[in-house]
């Protein structure tokens, strides 16, 4: 067994290491053996030295496959690029603690919250893997009740959720007259994310396939969906008139650049924008309908119609348990109404003088 070069080891070192070899040797073990093993743990313990960075991109890359779109992974990596990797990236995910934490969302915590709420989630669910993977111990410094909530400030109490700005449901037959007379697949898009009352991102990434016009159904399925569930939606006359005059390119119903890929968001946010309707979004609509809904005096669905054809759960999980229906025949008259209003422009108000004026 080498103990090390002549030029390394002196002579009275190479005699304290011989002489705890035999140590080694009468406790019935081999100390090439010992050596071998010393040196195994030494290369896991910094295989162990794994990177917050590196443990991010190893998360991501588990869950990818299970999220909805590219996009979501892209958001994850540009946030923690932007924010996290500055500050903890190259640091051992092992040595992530607390105050790192809060030095990574404090500065945006005010200025940014939603950002930095969702960056907060994120460093969790990264440390979370880390842990589970044996890369660090202990509890998550990310995780907020009970901890975080102790030294920042509510976030639902820094700023009120700015909701999407919506159409005042008045003013829909007069702002449908003036949609329809736009041309592009885009208008096309808006007009019908409108009537169906559904997501942007759902009618964009509608297929013929989905269609269905001798019942006027159309079916999103799950995968599509924000809750994961198919939506049925029942398609108007004009709905299914809009559609009918959509040239067929391809499988999307509204495409982009290509046959085969869908219109961006941009696309329909566009549209409203050659429109000068900056002050409102096309989730919005989604609000003016449901508005539309509760305040319109020749509208008397119940509740509940109303919420299934947003595709909203019931807030009562017991009355959600039992109803298991999703209201169909119901929401064919409910979709029709909206689209009979959606083609109503009111007439402006006439005055009639009591008396004529003088001559």
């Amino acid at each position: 067994m080498g103990l090390g070069a002549l030029h390394t080891v002196n002579l009275s070192e190479a005699r304290a290491k011989a002489k705890d070899c035999r140590s080694t040797l009468l406790a019935g073990q081999d100390p090439l053996e010992v050596r071998a093993a010393s040196k195994l743990a030494l290369a896991a313990e910094r295989a162990k030295l794994m990177t917050f960075d590196q443990c991010a991109a190893a998360y991501i890359a588990a869950h990818r496959g299970g999220w909805k779109s590219a996009k979501h992974a892209s958001q994850w990596e540009n946030t923690l690029a932007t924010y996290a990797t500055p500050i903890i990236g190259a640091l051992p995910v092992a040595a992530v603690d607390t105050p790192l934490v809060v030095k990574v969302l404090s500065h945006i915590w005010l200025e940014k919250t939603e950002t930095a709420t969702r960056l907060r989630g994120r460093i969790e669910s990264i440390l979370d893997w880390a842990t589970v993977s044996k890369f660090r111990t202990g509890e998550n410094p990310a995780r907020w009740r009970g901890h975080l909530d102790n030294l920042l400030a509510d976030p639902g109490k820094v700023v009120k959720v700015a909701h999407h700005p919506a159409l005042p449901w008045r003013e829909t037959g007069e702002f449908m007259v003036d949609l329809r007379k736009r041309e592009g697949i885009g208008a096309r898009a808006v007009e019908f994310a409108i009537l169906t009352a559904t997501r942007s991102g759902e009618v964009r990434g509608a297929k013929w396939g989905e269609i269905n016009f001798d019942a006027a159904l159309w079916t999103i399925p799950g995968e599509r969906m924000k809750a994961n569930k198919e939506h049925r939606v029942p398609l108007s006359t004009a709905a299914l008139t809009l559609l009918k005059n959509m040239p067929r390119m391809g499988d999307i119903v509204f495409p982009g650049k290509t046959d085969s890929t869908p219109l961006s968001d941009m696309s329909l946010t566009a549209v409203l924008r050659r429109m000068e309707r900056k002050e409102i979004t096309v989730h919005g609509f989604r609000s003016t309908f449901r508005d539309w809904c509760s305040e319109s005096v020749a509208n008397s669905f119940p509740r509940e119609v109303c919420e299934h054809a947003l595709a909203h759960s019931l807030p009562d999980k017991t009355e959600a348990a039992y109803r298991r229906g999703d209201l169909l025949d119901k929401r064919v008259m409910l979709m029709q109404a909206w689209a009979d209003f959606c083609g109503t422009v009111p007439e402006a108000a006439t005055v009639t003088p009591i008396r004529g004026a003088a001559t």
